[in-house]
């Protein structure tokens, strides 16, 4: 006879959410290079997203083809969905916007909140959306806000301005919610330097922050090689840092969720595999500066994803996807049996007996 004991105990478990600009994507091209990009593996390493914030997707049935690219591809999990607002802008015919492409074994309660329209030629040329969800089994429950972005592009001042209507509307918006709110922005921000208004808006106290601490003139700065996310293909070389995750403050201070990294310390200007962060722009290990992604010797993903990811970013303005991890308590598991051995449980019933 045996006696069975009840035990529980906590778990920790990792969100992996990534920013791609997928580059004019239209659903029916570089399924093979995106499954490769997404789910292949070199040295243990892998991109394996659990949400993944897009922008140039084309259109609603394109972002349909991407969770079946996604759920096809080998390694996959297979729970894929999708949830975007209207796939417009006024950029002509290459209007695009964003979509939040998420499992959902792992993310829940997902919903989607316009933030600021479209305005021709004198404000944001795209919508700008807010997305909202909880991670599934989450002990804290708190709310995560990702205002998933493609801002205008150019260095006039014209183009800052713009950038800065789309930022300001994020920061006011931010300004207004309250509670369990953890908050990022994600994207393509189209920023050449952290000196920029749209990006000090965004950055200031109570706002959101740079979890690598890496603020700076990043346009074709070799100081910056590890953190470049423009342009892999080779149009203009790798030299812009276009692509960034955001945080807020509840991201980093010691309660409920997480980023998985030292927050806010300088990321290593000598080597991509820095150990103090989860952020990583997905195959730049540095090489690559001012030219196309290093294929041949690639030390991040080797030569099989580094092709992929080329291919991925098609041939004029592509984008490396980016990447971090965020930690998170789960809830106890369900009790389990510890089985107590025959001699201890004879001694307990004697001890009841006496």
């Amino acid at each position: 006879m045996a006696l069975a004991l009840l035990t529980t105990s906590a778990f920790a478990d990792d969100l992996r959410v990534a920013t791609w600009n997928i580059s004019n994507y239209t659903g029916s091209d570089r399924t093979s290079a995106i499954q490769n990009a997404v789910y292949g593996s070199f040295q243990g390493r892998s991109f394996s997203p659990d949400v993944i914030f897009a922008q140039e997707i084309q259109s609603n049935s394109a972002a349909n083809q991407f969770v079946n690219v996604l759920n096809s591809a080998s390694g996959s999990p297979g729970d894929w969905s999708v949830t975007f607002g209207s796939l417009t802008g006024t950029s002509g015919t290459n209007a695009s916007d964003s979509a939040m492409f998420f499992r959902t074994s792992k993310v829940q309660s997902v919903a989607t909140v316009k933030v600021g329209a479209a305005a021709g030629t004198s404000g944001p040329p795209r919508d700008t959306w807010r997305f909202d969800f909880t991670i599934n089994g989450s002990v804290s429950g708190e709310i995560f806000s990702a205002y998933n972005v493609h801002m205008k592009s150019g260095t006039t001042v014209d183009d800052q301005n713009r950038r800065q209507q789309e930022g300001q509307l994020i920061a006011n918006n931010w300004s207004t919610l309250g509670g369990n709110r953890l908050g990022m922005v994600v994207g393509d921000l189209n920023v050449q330097d952290s000196s920029q208004a749209m990006y000090q808006t965004l950055t200031a106290p109570g706002f959101f922050a740079d979890p690598i601490g890496t603020p700076g003139d990043w346009n074709n700065n070799s100081a910056f090689r590890f953190v470049h996310t423009q342009d892999p293909s080779g149009n203009g070389g790798m030299d812009d840092r276009h692509d960034q995750l955001l945080m807020s403050a509840g991201l980093h201070d010691g309660v409920g969720a997480e980023y998985k990294g030292v927050f806010g310390t300088a990321y290593s200007t000598t080597t991509w595999d820095d150990a103090n962060h989860s952020y990583r722009s997905w195959g730049n290990d540095g090489t690559s500066f001012d030219n196309s992604l290093t294929v041949s010797g690639n030390t991040m993903v080797g030569s099989s994803i580094a092709q992929s990811l080329i291919d991925t970013a098609g041939t004029a303005g592509g984008h490396l996807p980016v990447f971090a991890d965020i930690t998170y308590s789960t809830v106890p598991e369900p009790a389990t049996l510890a089985i107590v051995g025959l001699g201890a449980a004879a001694l307990i019933r004697r001890r009841r007996q006496s």
